[in-house]
């Protein structure tokens, strides 16, 4: 392991690369949050540093989400070639998405559902199959979790994160790839219609993006749930049916969606 030795003499372990990964999206949110208070332009209704902010927020609560499961892991799996590996494919992932979606919103332009050109066409495909490795990413970190018989967890907690992060893989996929192949994650909705505050989605028609979000957010919900169980003594087995209800909450907000309602009309 690679160590800093500080101006008195003492060797400290150098930063992780997920605890570097976090910070430098945590930067990349601080920037684009500056960027835009000089940038009031618009795109399609929002501001055009809306997305980037918003995905270098996700970046960051990923990569330090992940940071915390490393920590608990033991060292034979903590620097494993696996996870090491999946760290980088997963850092190369964030960069291209990051590095576009910036690029994209200095000429006001979109880069999600942008089908215009053949650059942009190629550039969205790409994007998609980085997130198909970054969700995979957070699957191999929930195995890694799971299978670690010398991770510093709780058999509850073990039980939260592996299943949160396998369930943040099943479902992001299935909700994310619908959106993928419909070209849009919100119904047709007239011009200036209602919106929910802070996370802009539909409150008049289908919006696919609540149970994305309960999707990518099953790494969270979960181990939270795990940490709360142990504090108050709830047998591990009740994990199985917090993942279970997780999963049929978001569907059921998939559903509706598809069903064409909005999480909560306004």
């Amino acid at each position: 392991m690679a160590v800093i030795v500080s101006q008195e003499g003492v060797e400290a372990p150098a930063p992780r690369p997920l605890a570097v990964l976090a910070a430098f999206s945590a930067m990349l949110l601080a920037l684009t949050l500056a960027w835009a208070a000089f940038d009031n332009r618009l795109l399609s209704g929002s501001p055009v540093w809306a997305k980037p902010m918003k995905f270098a927020l996700s970046f960051t609560v990923l990569f330090a989400t992940l940071a915390w499961f490393e920590r608990r892991l033991s060292p034979g799996w903590r620097d494993g070639l696996i996870l090491r590996g999946t760290v980088v494919v997963m850092a190369m992932a964030m960069l291209v998405e990051m590095g576009y979606m910036i690029v994209m919103a200095a000429q006001q332009q979109g880069s999600h559902f942008n089908l215009s050109t053949p650059f942009t066409t190629i550039m969205y495909r790409i994007m998609g199959a980085g997130a198909v490795l970054l969700t995979a990413g957070v699957a191999i970190f929930g195995i890694a979790v799971l299978r670690d018989g010398e991770a510093d967890v709780t058999p509850t907690l073990r039980l939260g994160i592996g299943w949160g992060c396998l369930l943040t893989f099943v479902l992001t996929l299935a909700t994310a790839g619908y959106m993928s192949s419909q070209g849009t994650h919100v119904g047709v909705a007239a011009a200036g219609s209602a919106v929910l505050p802070l996370t802009g989605w539909s409150a008049t028609v289908g919006d696919i993006r609540p149970a994305h979000f309960l999707a990518l957010h099953a790494m969270q919900a979960l181990p939270l749930a795990g940490l709360w169980f142990d504090r108050v003594g709830v047998a591990k087995s009740r994990m199985a049916w917090v993942a279970m209800l997780y999963a049929v909450l978001t569907m059921a907000v998939f559903a509706q969606a598809l069903a064409g309602l909005p999480l909560l009309p306004l």
